[in-house]
């Protein structure tokens, strides 16, 4: 190793941060086809497992523990967030719903892309990848937004709505979220495409919008974590503020306004005109998207 002078490290990636993928075959002596996990861009379905391996109904009674402790006012959460959260978590099923959403988003897809990938003549279309500039997750999984491939002529003759990608049309039959997360845009006119379908699944009140009650799968994810912070505090444990607000960081930008929200103001916004910024990312956002700072309150 010590003969080695160069030092190259492309983004941080390590020889196993793209995780364990199946072998399928190989065309030649170096191109090798292996199966990869894709997490799609955009969008966000109800969980069918979380955390881990465990059923989100696993959950029912921790949320109802968590919905008193926010009335005790012993969660480190906003007063305005609490009154949002609360009577989806009071209920006693939250976790199940998002179970039973999770498992009935996952046949919607299921039956989309086996039509939409079955041509007139029965025969099977391949899918077209577009990946963002963070190309990978934390779990190895690839970004993308993921569609059938068509034909240029194809392509040609079918309007925007028509050469959707899953991911939108996911959205829009209401079974998954929009959760753009900056700076993995879609170009303009799909993005303008996108928030359209959200709005009209939310306003529809299709899939998951279906039940006023229902939580979002980065809702659902950041109740688990909050339940698991504030369980720490009721016992005594001492934690920084930085561990109790732990459980909820990203900003939240409103699309048709360019305001920008502190994370627990999130809800004030629209969930389809919810666009989400890391921490980190915001000084970039609020330059290159001419964001406006004075609604962060």
């Amino acid at each position: 190793m010590a003969e080695v002078d160069i030092f190259w490290d492309p983004q941080g990636f390590t020889l196993d941060s793209l995780g364990s993928n199946k072998y399928l075959g190989n065309t030649d002596g170096d191109t090798p086809s292996v199966s990869m996990s894709i997490r799609m861009l955009s969008i966000d379905a109800p969980e069918t497992h979380y955390p881990g391996r465990t059923k989100p109904s696993k959950q029912d009674a921790n949320f109802v523990q968590l919905a008193e402790w926010i009335s005790q006012g012993h969660a480190p959460i906003s007063e305005g967030l609490a009154a949002y959260l609360h009577p989806r978590l009071a209920t006693g099923q939250a976790g199940l719903l998002q179970e039973n959403q999770g498992e009935q988003a996952t046949i919607v897809f299921s039956q989309m892309v086996d039509q939409m990938l079955t041509r007139p003549n029965g025969t099977r279309r391949n899918v077209f990848l577009h990946t963002s500039d963070t190309q990978f997750d934390q779990y190895g999984r690839l970004l993308a937004y993921v569609a059938p491939s068509y034909s240029r002529e194809e392509r040609d003759a079918l309007t925007i709505w028509e050469r959707a990608t899953f991911n939108m049309l996911m959205v829009r039959s209401g079974w998954a979220a929009s959760f753009i997360i900056y700076p993995s845009l879609p170009k303009y006119e799909d993005l303008v495409a996108f928030r359209a379908s959200a709005k009209e699944a939310y306003l529809a009140g299709r899939g998951i919008w279906a039940d006023p009650l229902t939580l979002t799968g980065y809702e659902f994810r950041m109740c688990v974590r909050l339940y698991q912070i504030t369980e720490k505090l009721v016992r005594g444990e001492a934690l920084t503020t930085a561990q109790r607000m732990a459980w909820v960081d990203r900003y939240c930008v409103d699309l048709t306004m360019r305001g920008i929200y502190y994370p627990q103001n999130y809800y004030r916004v629209a969930p389809y005109n919810r666009l989400w910024i890391w921490p980190k990312d915001v000084p970039d956002a609020v330059a290159r998207l001419n964001l406006v700072p004075g609604l962060t309150e």
